[in-house]
């Protein structure tokens, strides 16, 4: 019998396993399992080398399908997230997004689609590790100008969690709208315009409350 399994990369106090299940399963997948690493950096750690990440791979049989939110979640840099899903393909387990709703299948026998497939993977994996490195700048340049303030520590607490503003950048790079971004992510649009247009003091304002 065939399963369905979501694995959740949980790094940061603001992200949960059971807030992506949820958000999951309102993008219609029926989750039969879920798989979580606590506290792991995509950004330095491939999945092979997570504990359940390694789990991962010992419960997926072929015909399983494997939801993650977004590619990012599948390895640490470009080269890693498509060996990955390459070697899930070789194994036959189809691996799904909750983010845009992508298939991926190594099942696929048209050459032309199977073209298509890679393609997709390799620009996927290219823009997630483009935003991994655009978010640490963010992160180094929030923090900086946050050290640089007298009222660093001072404001609003901001309405969005460091997960969510992660996903608006994305989506603003991937070129979403700001209403559909807001809806997507449940973010007010004006939260969503204040984020795009000014990204170093969004993360300068979780900097001051983290």
């Amino acid at each position: 019998m065939t399963q369905t399994v979501l694995y959740a990369r949980v790094s940061t106090a603001d992200q949960t396993a059971a807030h992506q299940r949820t958000q999951a399963e309102a993008a219609g997948f029926k989750i039969d399992h879920v798989v979580s690493d606590e506290g792991v950096s995509g950004v330095t750690t491939r999945l092979a080398d997570r504990e359940q990440g390694r789990r991962l791979f010992d419960m997926l049989r072929r015909g399983d399908v494997l939801v993650v939110r977004w590619v990012d979640r599948l390895g640490r840099d470009y080269a890693d997230v498509c060996e990955t899903i390459r070697e899930l393909m070789r194994r036959g387990v189809i691996v799904r997004t909750v983010i845009n709703n992508l298939t991926f299948d190594g099942a696929t026998a048209d050459p032309m689609q199977q073209a298509v497939r890679d393609a997709l993977i390799g620009f996927m994996a290219a823009t997630a590790q483009a935003q991994a490195e655009a978010t640490k700048e963010a992160q180094r340049a929030g923090i900086e100008y946050a050290k640089g303030r007298e009222d660093a520590y001072r404001g609003r607490k901001p309405s969005f969690t460091r997960e969510q503003f992660e996903a608006v950048r994305r989506m603003l790079d991937l070129g979403y709208g700001i209403s559909e971004i807001a809806r997507k992510i449940e973010l007010s649009r004006q939260t969503v315009y204040r984020i795009e247009a000014n990204p170093a003091e969004a993360e300068a304002a979780l900097a001051r409350w983290s």
